[in-house]
């Protein structure tokens, strides 16, 4: 595909210099519908990217649209704080129904603000709440949002240099597999909370993904998880997972815990959520936990009710049925198969991931980027994760298609040879 470069000077001139995803996708987007979308000048995109995964049922979902569309027709309420709203009750009762119920999941539902770093900032503080302590536990590599709190638990040396000031009450932790298998599980972290002498402050929690989506597609084991679960709870410590980017249907199930057997005590939820890319996040907690008083955490766009919309349509149209966790796990098998012989394809090269979350990941560490910008340059949205931008990271729309997804994966193939 031939690209011609488009006039860029107004954002190159006005824009901040922090913006990042133009930078790697240089042309001006118009339209999307699906996994695809369309610059202005008519070049076409398939889109293994989906909104950082806020995208998980595509671009412009029809029936997502038509309840939005039918709703802002009729004049329903758009901005509500926390007021009680039929867009937030319809959602409330979806979400028990279709989600909490069938899974057996007592949690109260709090609408922390409109992102994920909302999310984790009042899990954060409610643990802290809760417990009476201020430290936090959290794991190399991880990422969990960039306002000072999130970032505190973050693992990423950029982005942390970025608060400008110490970030305080973090501990961090090695992640699953993190020293390749040499010690034990937990030695460390459980020699530390035993050990008097050890300097660690005693913990209100612990915050983990179980697939460190920016941390470079690092899957956490079932037992492992397992394992922190027992940790947590023989040692009075709350275990918050971070389901923001995995969440949703992402790995497969609609939280990336239940495969693992475990009940997190906090769960955060944001991105795909609203299920057409509008602002939504939601902090999940056992009852027992509740302790806020009435304002005590809120924020001006926590009632964001087209979301709530298009939320409730996406968990009816999508969820009610066990067929989609099926379709995921199908299409990741799909994935995995081609990312195989990829690698089997090119030394140094490897692959993991779980669901519809997977990176292909190099031990030339600029190896990845050369491979998105050539994707990009052959009509495939791609971005990079990992410390280094090591890995290259797969994260389609869970309606993508399989011949979609074939597509996708033969431009890959064509980037990684072309890049050699």
């Amino acid at each position: 595909m031939t690209i011609t470069q488009p006039d860029l000077s107004v954002f190159t001139t006005l824009e901040s210099e922090v913006r990042s995803y133009c930078r790697a996708w240089p042309t001006i987007f118009d339209r999307a519908q699906g996994s695809y979308l369309y610059d202005e000048d008519g070049h076409t995109y398939l889109d293994f990217f989906a909104g950082a995964g806020s995208l998980n049922y595509g671009h412009n979902n029809p029936v997502l649209k038509r309840a939005l569309l039918d709703y802002l027709e009729r004049d329903g309420i758009t901005h509500g704080l926390d007021m009680s709203t039929t867009a937030k009750r319809a959602f409330l009762e979806s979400f028990q129904n279709v989600i909490l119920r069938p899974r057996d999941l007592d949690y109260k539902v709090m609408f922390p603000g409109p992102t994920g770093t909302n999310a984790v900032e009042s899990a954060l503080k409610l643990a802290r709440k809760v417990k009476g302590r201020e430290s936090i536990i959290s794991f190399t590599n991880a990422f969990h949002g960039m306002s000072l709190g999130s970032l505190a638990v973050t693992g990423n040396a950029f982005k942390r240099a970025g608060a400008g000031i110490p970030l305080v009450h973090g501990t961090p932790m090695p992640f699953d597999d993190y020293l390749d298998g040499r010690t034990p599980d937990f030695i460390w972290f459980e020699r530390l909370l035993e050990d008097t002498g050890s300097g660690l402050n005693k913990p209100a929690a612990t915050i983990v993904e179980t697939v460190q989506g920016e941390g470079g597609i690092n899957v956490a084991r079932p037992e492992w998880l397992r394992g922190l679960a027992d940790l947590c709870r023989r040692h009075d410590m709350l275990l918050i997972v971070d389901d923001i980017q995995m969440g949703c249907g992402r790995t497969g199930p609609f939280f990336s815990f239940e495969e693992a057997g475990i009940v997190p005590d906090i769960v955060t939820v944001s991105k795909s959520i609203s299920g057409y890319g509008l602002p939504m996040a939601l902090t999940l907690f056992k009852p027992e936990l509740d302790i806020w008083g009435p304002g005590e955490h809120n924020g001006t766009f926590r009632g964001n009710n087209p979301a709530f919309v298009t939320a409730a349509a996406a968990l009816e149209t999508y969820w009610n049925d066990g067929q989609m966790e099926k379709q995921t796990l199908g299409r990741g098998e799909q994935v995995e198969s081609a990312l195989r012989a990829i690698a089997a394809e090119h030394s140094g090269a490897s692959y993991r991931g779980r669901g519809m979350v997977w990176g292909l990941t190099f031990e030339d560490t600029e190896r990845a980027t050369a491979v998105c910008r050539r994707a990009f340059e052959l009509g495939l949205l791609l971005e990079t994760s990992g410390p280094q931008s090591e890995v290259v990271k797969l994260l389609p729309a869970l309606t993508t298609t399989p011949e979609e997804l074939d597509e996708g994966l033969r431009v890959l193939a064509r980037a990684v040879r072309e890049t050699d």
